[in-house]
């Protein structure tokens, strides 16, 4: 009977340590989660920064380029004005597929993210259901403990009783 209780004690050990585990690394994924909302901040931040940046770029571009055509004769004027605007519109393409490789890489991390959400909602789910399977066990190695306590106290009771009617007889 001490053999069962200690087998019954070493198991729930063991089912604690593996809860402990299952806890460390939701609270692992938790921080991993954080880490990576803090990296989307960033790169949020660091594309708004580089949006201004080019902005004022393209204008001193286009205030250099405006000066130098009213310097120039109306020829050179019109023949200015075409590389300009190809020029603009090649940088407008240039930016515009930027933002979408930026969109791409946000929709990939916001994926990520939410697919890392889902898994610790799994482990969290599977961490409930192993804690209860747990108690269940707990209870039922502990009913048998006590139904195994008592048929052995029934037992001796009887053998005592057998022992004292033989001597009777």
């Amino acid at each position: 009977m001490e053999a069962d209780f200690s087998e019954i004690r070493n198991e729930m050990q063991s089912r604690d340590a593996l809860w402990r585990r299952i806890q460390l690394e939701c609270q692992q994924l938790h921080k991993e989660l954080s880490k990576i909302r803090e990296y989307k901040d960033m790169q949020e931040i660091q594309i708004k920064h580089q949006s201004v940046s080019a902005q004022l770029t393209e204008q001193q571009e286009n205030t250099d380029t405006g000066l130098l055509l009213l310097a120039q004769s109306p020829q050179h004027q019109e023949e200015g004005l075409n590389k300009i605007r190809n020029h603009l519109y090649q940088e407008e393409q240039s930016h515009f597929s930027e933002q979408e490789r930026i969109k791409m890489e946000i929709s990939d991390l916001t994926e990520e993210l939410h697919q890392k959400e889902i898994t610790i909602a799994t482990i969290m789910e599977k961490a409930s259901l192993l804690e209860r399977q747990l108690k269940m066990e707990l209870e039922i190695k502990t009913k048998l403990l006590a139904k195994q306590q008592l048929l052995d106290f029934q037992y001796k009771v009887i053998k005592s009783e057998n022992t004292h009617l033989k001597e009777m007889m």
